[in-house]
């Protein structure tokens, strides 16, 4: 398949909602723009994580052991609906967000990391979405990396986009303390429902 049938593919799969976005959405409404970057950052490191064990074949492992694949499923889904509750419990602050009462952007980039990688869908969507576009007569484990590290920039760049667009959205105006309240319900909501998705996906046989 060609180069632009890829990116294609890879530019409709960043833009699609998924707890990478959600995550960078509620972090940034509750703690500014600096650990929204942050966590931006995070998830990109884990993202960046699933495609090198992809490539290096540990993803296969995981798919071909049950006991592996509940395992990081389970956690993965248990973390996503916690910190989807811990969301959705933060009382909002009508006060302008200022990057001095930030809770730690070193927390934001961990926490980002950990999100993406325990998020046990998309090491097997990589394992089975990148083999598609390489070519049989080159290396391969060179060539899932380069398209691996195309589909973690897309996904940390829609990310980014996502927390300068909610910061924008909160910046100012009488309505900011209900957009507040509007974007932490729905950042945490949508944390929770892919957590327990995640939790009831069933291993591809």
């Amino acid at each position: 398949m060609s180069f632009v049938t890829f990116f294609f593919a890879a530019f409709i799969l960043a833009i699609t909602p998924g707890p990478g976005i959600a995550y960078v959405v509620a972090r940034t409404v509750s703690s500014g723009r600096r650990e929204g970057l942050a966590s931006c950052i995070g998830t990109g490191i884990g993202g960046m994580g699933h495609v090198l064990a992809g490539a290096l074949g540990l993803s296969v492992l995981v798919a071909q052991s049950a006991m592996a694949f509940n395992a990081v499923k389970y956690i993965g889904a248990a973390y996503l609906i916690y910190l989807g509750i811990r969301i959705l419990m933060r009382k909002s602050n009508a006060a302008p967000i200022e990057a001095g009462a930030s809770k730690g952007v070193r927390r934001a980039l961990l926490e980002g990391i950990v999100v993406e990688v325990l998020n046990v869908k998309t090491a097997l969507f990589f394992l089975a979405f990148l083999p598609q576009f390489a070519s049989p007569s080159e290396p391969l484990v060179p060539q899932l990396i380069m398209l691996g590290s195309i589909c973690v920039a897309l996904n940390t760049a829609v990310d980014v986009v996502a927390v300068f667009a909610a910061h924008r959205l909160l910046d100012s105006g009488p309505a900011r303390a209900a957009r507040a309240r509007w974007l932490t319900r729905v950042s945490g909501g949508t944390m929770v429902g892919l957590g327990v998705f995640l939790g009831l996906a069933r291993r591809e046989s």
